[in-house]
């Protein structure tokens, strides 16, 4: 019985496996073939805007249909890297690097943009260099998503802080910031796919930002958790120290 038992567990492993693989490789071809006319959409939408025209609504027109037209590219990009990120499907190469580069190359990439969002950025630094086994492209999407969430839903006028220390032998990142609506939802719904803490939509996004960071994490052995205290929102990234 145990042995049927353990036959039957693994041919449901490897189906599941299975259809986890057609689901990425379905993914990525469609998006793919969808990708190809969106490039000469945007291409041709910019031509369009760059011709002189008496009637101005005509600029007007092809702005907004490379706008939508960049913003659905976007979306089947996080589409893609989500799926392969979940499924562990995206390749990671760890190697010793300074935690503190990250938060100041967020500190320096964000500036405009966090300037822009009427926000003051906090950083504090541990006191010495904290190294971690991390792959810097795969770690700087996470933190990309996390301070572009930041500045799209923050409360304007409000500070944002960032923090790295060690604890336990792990380098913590904290990051942490007043939403600008209320945050009626779990911190658990919150990190599922498609799922945004803005329930009327107000702001252009997809809501895969913290299910990609969150996967990236585990993919170099770390985790995201995020708690929400009232309008109170914080992401921490727990990796391992070298």
């Amino acid at each position: 019985d145990l042995n049927r038992i353990a036959a039957g567990m693994a041919i449901a492993v490897e189906d599941r496996l299975k259809s986890e693989r057609m689901k990425t490789e379905l993914i990525t071809n469609v998006s793919h073939d969808i990708k190809t006319p969106l490039t000469s959409i945007i291409n041709y939408g910019g031509l369009i805007g760059e011709e002189t025209c008496d009637n101005p609504k005509i600029q007007e027109y092809a702005d907004v249909m490379v706008r939508q037209s960049v913003r659905l590219k976007r979306l089947l990009e996080d589409l893609v890297e989500a799926s392969k990120a979940s499924t562990g499907n995206l390749e990671v190469d760890l190697a010793p690097c300074d935690a503190s580069i990250f938060l100041s190359q967020a500190g320096g990439e964000y500036e405009e943009k966090l300037e822009k969002a009427n926000l003051t950025l906090v950083v504090k630094q541990a006191e010495s260099g904290l190294r971690i086994m991390a792959d810097g492209r795969r770690m700087w999407r996470t933190f990309d998503n996390l301070m572009n969430n930041i500045c799209k839903y923050s409360l304007p006028g409000s500070r944002v802080y960032m923090s790295l220390e060690e604890k336990e032998g792990n380098a913590v990142i904290t990051l942490k910031n007043t939403s600008r609506e209320p945050l009626d939802i779990s911190e658990e719904e919150l990190m599922e796919r498609f799922v945004r803490g803005d329930s009327s939509r107000n702001t252009e996004g997809n809501g895969l930002g913290l299910s990609i960071a969150r996967s990236m994490a585990e993919l170099q052995g770390g985790k995201l958790n995020i708690v929400i205290d009232g309008d109170l929102f914080k992401a921490t990234l727990t990796l391992p120290c070298v």
